[in-house]
């Protein structure tokens, strides 16, 4: 009185379920401990999980960049958001800021000097 459809879906739903169950592997309780011959012993995972100090310390590094960046001269800051941030080339930033490709490679050498004598003041939180 069933559909053939239903009947073959239900052999074949068990015959799934059958074959997980004998391919079940073995599974231990990480909250009990587990019997040994001396004495009982407690499982410990290792966490892998980000160290909260060290995701604060990056933003700290962030922050101390972006700041840094902000304090320079608005020609040399343009020139480094453009190289650094936006990822263009010497003559892509040439191009858009119509200054000679020796100009911008100077603006940069510049900018990136006064920001290497910026960031030595920070250099006992930059170091890491």
């Amino acid at each position: 009185e069933y559909a053939f459809s239903s009947w073959i879906y239900r052999i074949a739903s068990n015959n799934c379920i059958d074959f997980l169950r004998k391919k079940r592997f073995p599974t231990i309780s990480l909250d009990k401990p587990f019997q040994s011959y001396d004495d009982d012993i407690y499982l410990e995972i290792e966490d892998n999980t980000t160290q909260p100090d060290l995701l604060f310390i990056d933003n700290e590094k962030l922050e101390i960049l972006k700041n840094a960046i902000e304090a320079l001269p608005e020609h040399y800051r343009n020139i480094i958001k453009l190289r650094h941030f936006d990822d263009l080339d010497y003559n892509e930033i040439s191009q858009k800021l119509g200054l000679p490709l020796g100009t911008v490679k100077a603006h940069l050498f510049r900018a990136r000097k006064i920001l290497s004598i910026d960031l030595k003041k920070h250099l006992h939180i930059l170091k890491d």
